[in-house]
């Protein structure tokens, strides 16, 4: 029997912005706004992948170097090919260009799309399997006005959302162990806590402030100090009760190898877009099981698109339990750009169906939030 091979015959980046309702703040910087590099693929076959490179500048980089690396460096390496080669295609891109995870994760996922469609099968369901069709949900409180957060609490709770995550370090400590104790006097052991720094506390400093915490019995903490700050992050793990999380410290394999070596935390935040795909994720979860290390699925500002492969990444994971915080769409962005919107109800981000990705972007949507089309034949 011959099978039918498919040729990529289209290449197009889609360069949007969507508001958010509110800005975020965070130890490294304010967020008011979701700036992403949607990637298109289209075959001679008449199919069409999507992938998306949503960077944050104090993070990984910009969308505008994410936007160029697809265009100018990558886009040569994949026209003509047939998009189920997927380990081939990422072995040329990683050899001809360094960094730039966020731009090779939506190449990644772009062909994962489309051979999901090809073959009949979700993306999950390539990775591995499907081991839950439904991921609890953790909205991030981070506005600097408490009270208008409050209000979103409480909206969400009524939504089902039982996880919340703080951002920390952008105030004062005060500021911030007074949060804790209203959401814990508000909704008492119903309300799982948890706690993100994003690096904004001083190593010689840091233990002391995450003892403060233990008090709040948060799920874990994440990520108190810089990235470089490997040996202060194991320090910090060895010597608190509360679980510590490692988020910047750990962007791929090697990082999460030295980080098993040196038990740097006790939990890996997962994101697609520092370890540069879906498959680069699975290999870092597959290191924290070899050292009983757990699991947790992050993002970066995101629309659906990401957030999608991000939870077919949580359902193809037997080990996740704590998680995942796929709420942007939902929750933070003024629009969901995608068509059919990522299924979030009752507290829970659920498995997009159909084969491959599973959404895309809606046209009208698309071409009232892009800022530029790269579509060079």
């Amino acid at each position: 029997m011959t099978v039918a091979k498919h040729r990529i015959e289209g290449f197009r980046v889609h360069v949007v912005h969507v508001p958010a309702k509110a800005t975020h703040s965070h130890g490294s910087g304010d967020v008011s706004g979701i700036n992403a590099a949607l990637l298109e693929l289209s075959t001679d076959t008449g199919l069409t992948g999507w992938g998306e490179a949503s960077p944050w500048p104090v993070f990984t980089g910009t969308v505008e170097a994410s936007a160029a690396a697809l265009h100018t460096h990558l886009r040569p390496h994949v026209l003509g090919e047939d998009p189920v080669q997927v380990t081939r295609l990422m072995h040329v891109v990683d050899s001809v260009l360094v960094g730039h995870p966020e731009a090779k994760a939506a190449l990644e996922c772009a062909l994962l799309d489309l051979s999901g469609q090809i073959a009949g099968l979700s993306i999950a369901e390539m990775a591995g399997g499907i081991s839950r069709d439904e991921i609890e949900l953790s909205f991030s409180v981070a506005n600097p006005d408490f009270d208008a957060d409050l209000d979103d609490v409480a909206r969400l709770w009524e939504d089902g959302v039982r996880l919340y995550k703080l951002k920390t370090g952008f105030k004062d400590h005060a500021f911030d162990l007074m949060r804790l104790e209203r959401l814990r006097a508000l909704y008492g052991d119903e309300i799982g806590l948890r706690i993100d720094y994003n690096q904004g506390l001083a190593a010689h400093d840091a233990i002391r402030i995450v003892r403060d915490l233990e008090a709040f019995r948060p799920d874990f903490v994440e990520q108190p100090v810089k990235r470089h700050e490997r040996a202060a992050l194991a320090a910090i793990t060895q010597a608190v009760d509360v679980p510590i999380m490692a988020d910047e410290s750990v962007f791929g394999v090697v990082d999460a190898v030295e980080g098993a070596h040196t038990r740097i935390a006790d939990i890996f935040s997962l994101k697609i877009m520092k370890s540069g795909g879906i498959r680069r994720c699975l290999e870092v979860a597959a290191i924290a099981r070899a050292a009983g290390i757990g699991v947790y699925c992050g993002c970066m500002f995101e629309t659906s698109i990401a957030h999608a492969a991000g939870t077919h990444l949580a359902a193809a994971l037997p080990e996740l339990t704590l998680g995942c915080e796929f709420y942007m769409s939902a929750y933070f962005a003024s629009a969901d750009i995608t068509d059919p919107k990522l299924p979030v109800s009752d507290g829970k981000v659920r498995l997009p169906q159909g084969a491959g990705l599973g959404v895309r972007p809606d046209p009208d949507a698309l071409a009232r939030h892009r800022l530029e089309l790269l579509d060079r034949q």
